[in-house]
């Protein structure tokens, strides 16, 4: 599955505080598919996992304004197993320090 990618974002990184990690997926990932391509990036083992459907915006562009929608995609928050963390979401922690 492509366009698996971590979600930067203050609230993202409050959660990752308690364990919940946020990606965003294709629309139509299914969350076992989910959990695997995770793993498989980050060498983790995935407890639990939330998904949340997200619908392109319609936005207008050029000089006619004609209007295009961005491409539907899906919010999956993943936790993992106790005493597993992914690196990529340490930056918070770091800025504390």
């Amino acid at each position: 599955m492509k366009q698996t990618r971590p979600l930067i974002t203050e609230k993202s990184m409050a959660l990752a505080q308690t364990g919940w990690y946020t990606f965003a997926v294709t629309a139509f990932a299914r969350k076992e598919q989910i959990a695997k391509e995770i793993s498989r990036l980050y060498n983790v083992t995935v407890r639990e996992i939330r998904t949340i459907r997200r619908v392109g915006k319609m936005h207008r562009t050029g000089k006619k304004m004609i209007m295009k929608r961005h491409t539907d995609w899906k919010k999956a928050m993943v936790r993992l197993v106790k005493g597993q963390k992914i690196a990529v979401f340490d930056i918070g922690e770091q800025a504390k320090a």
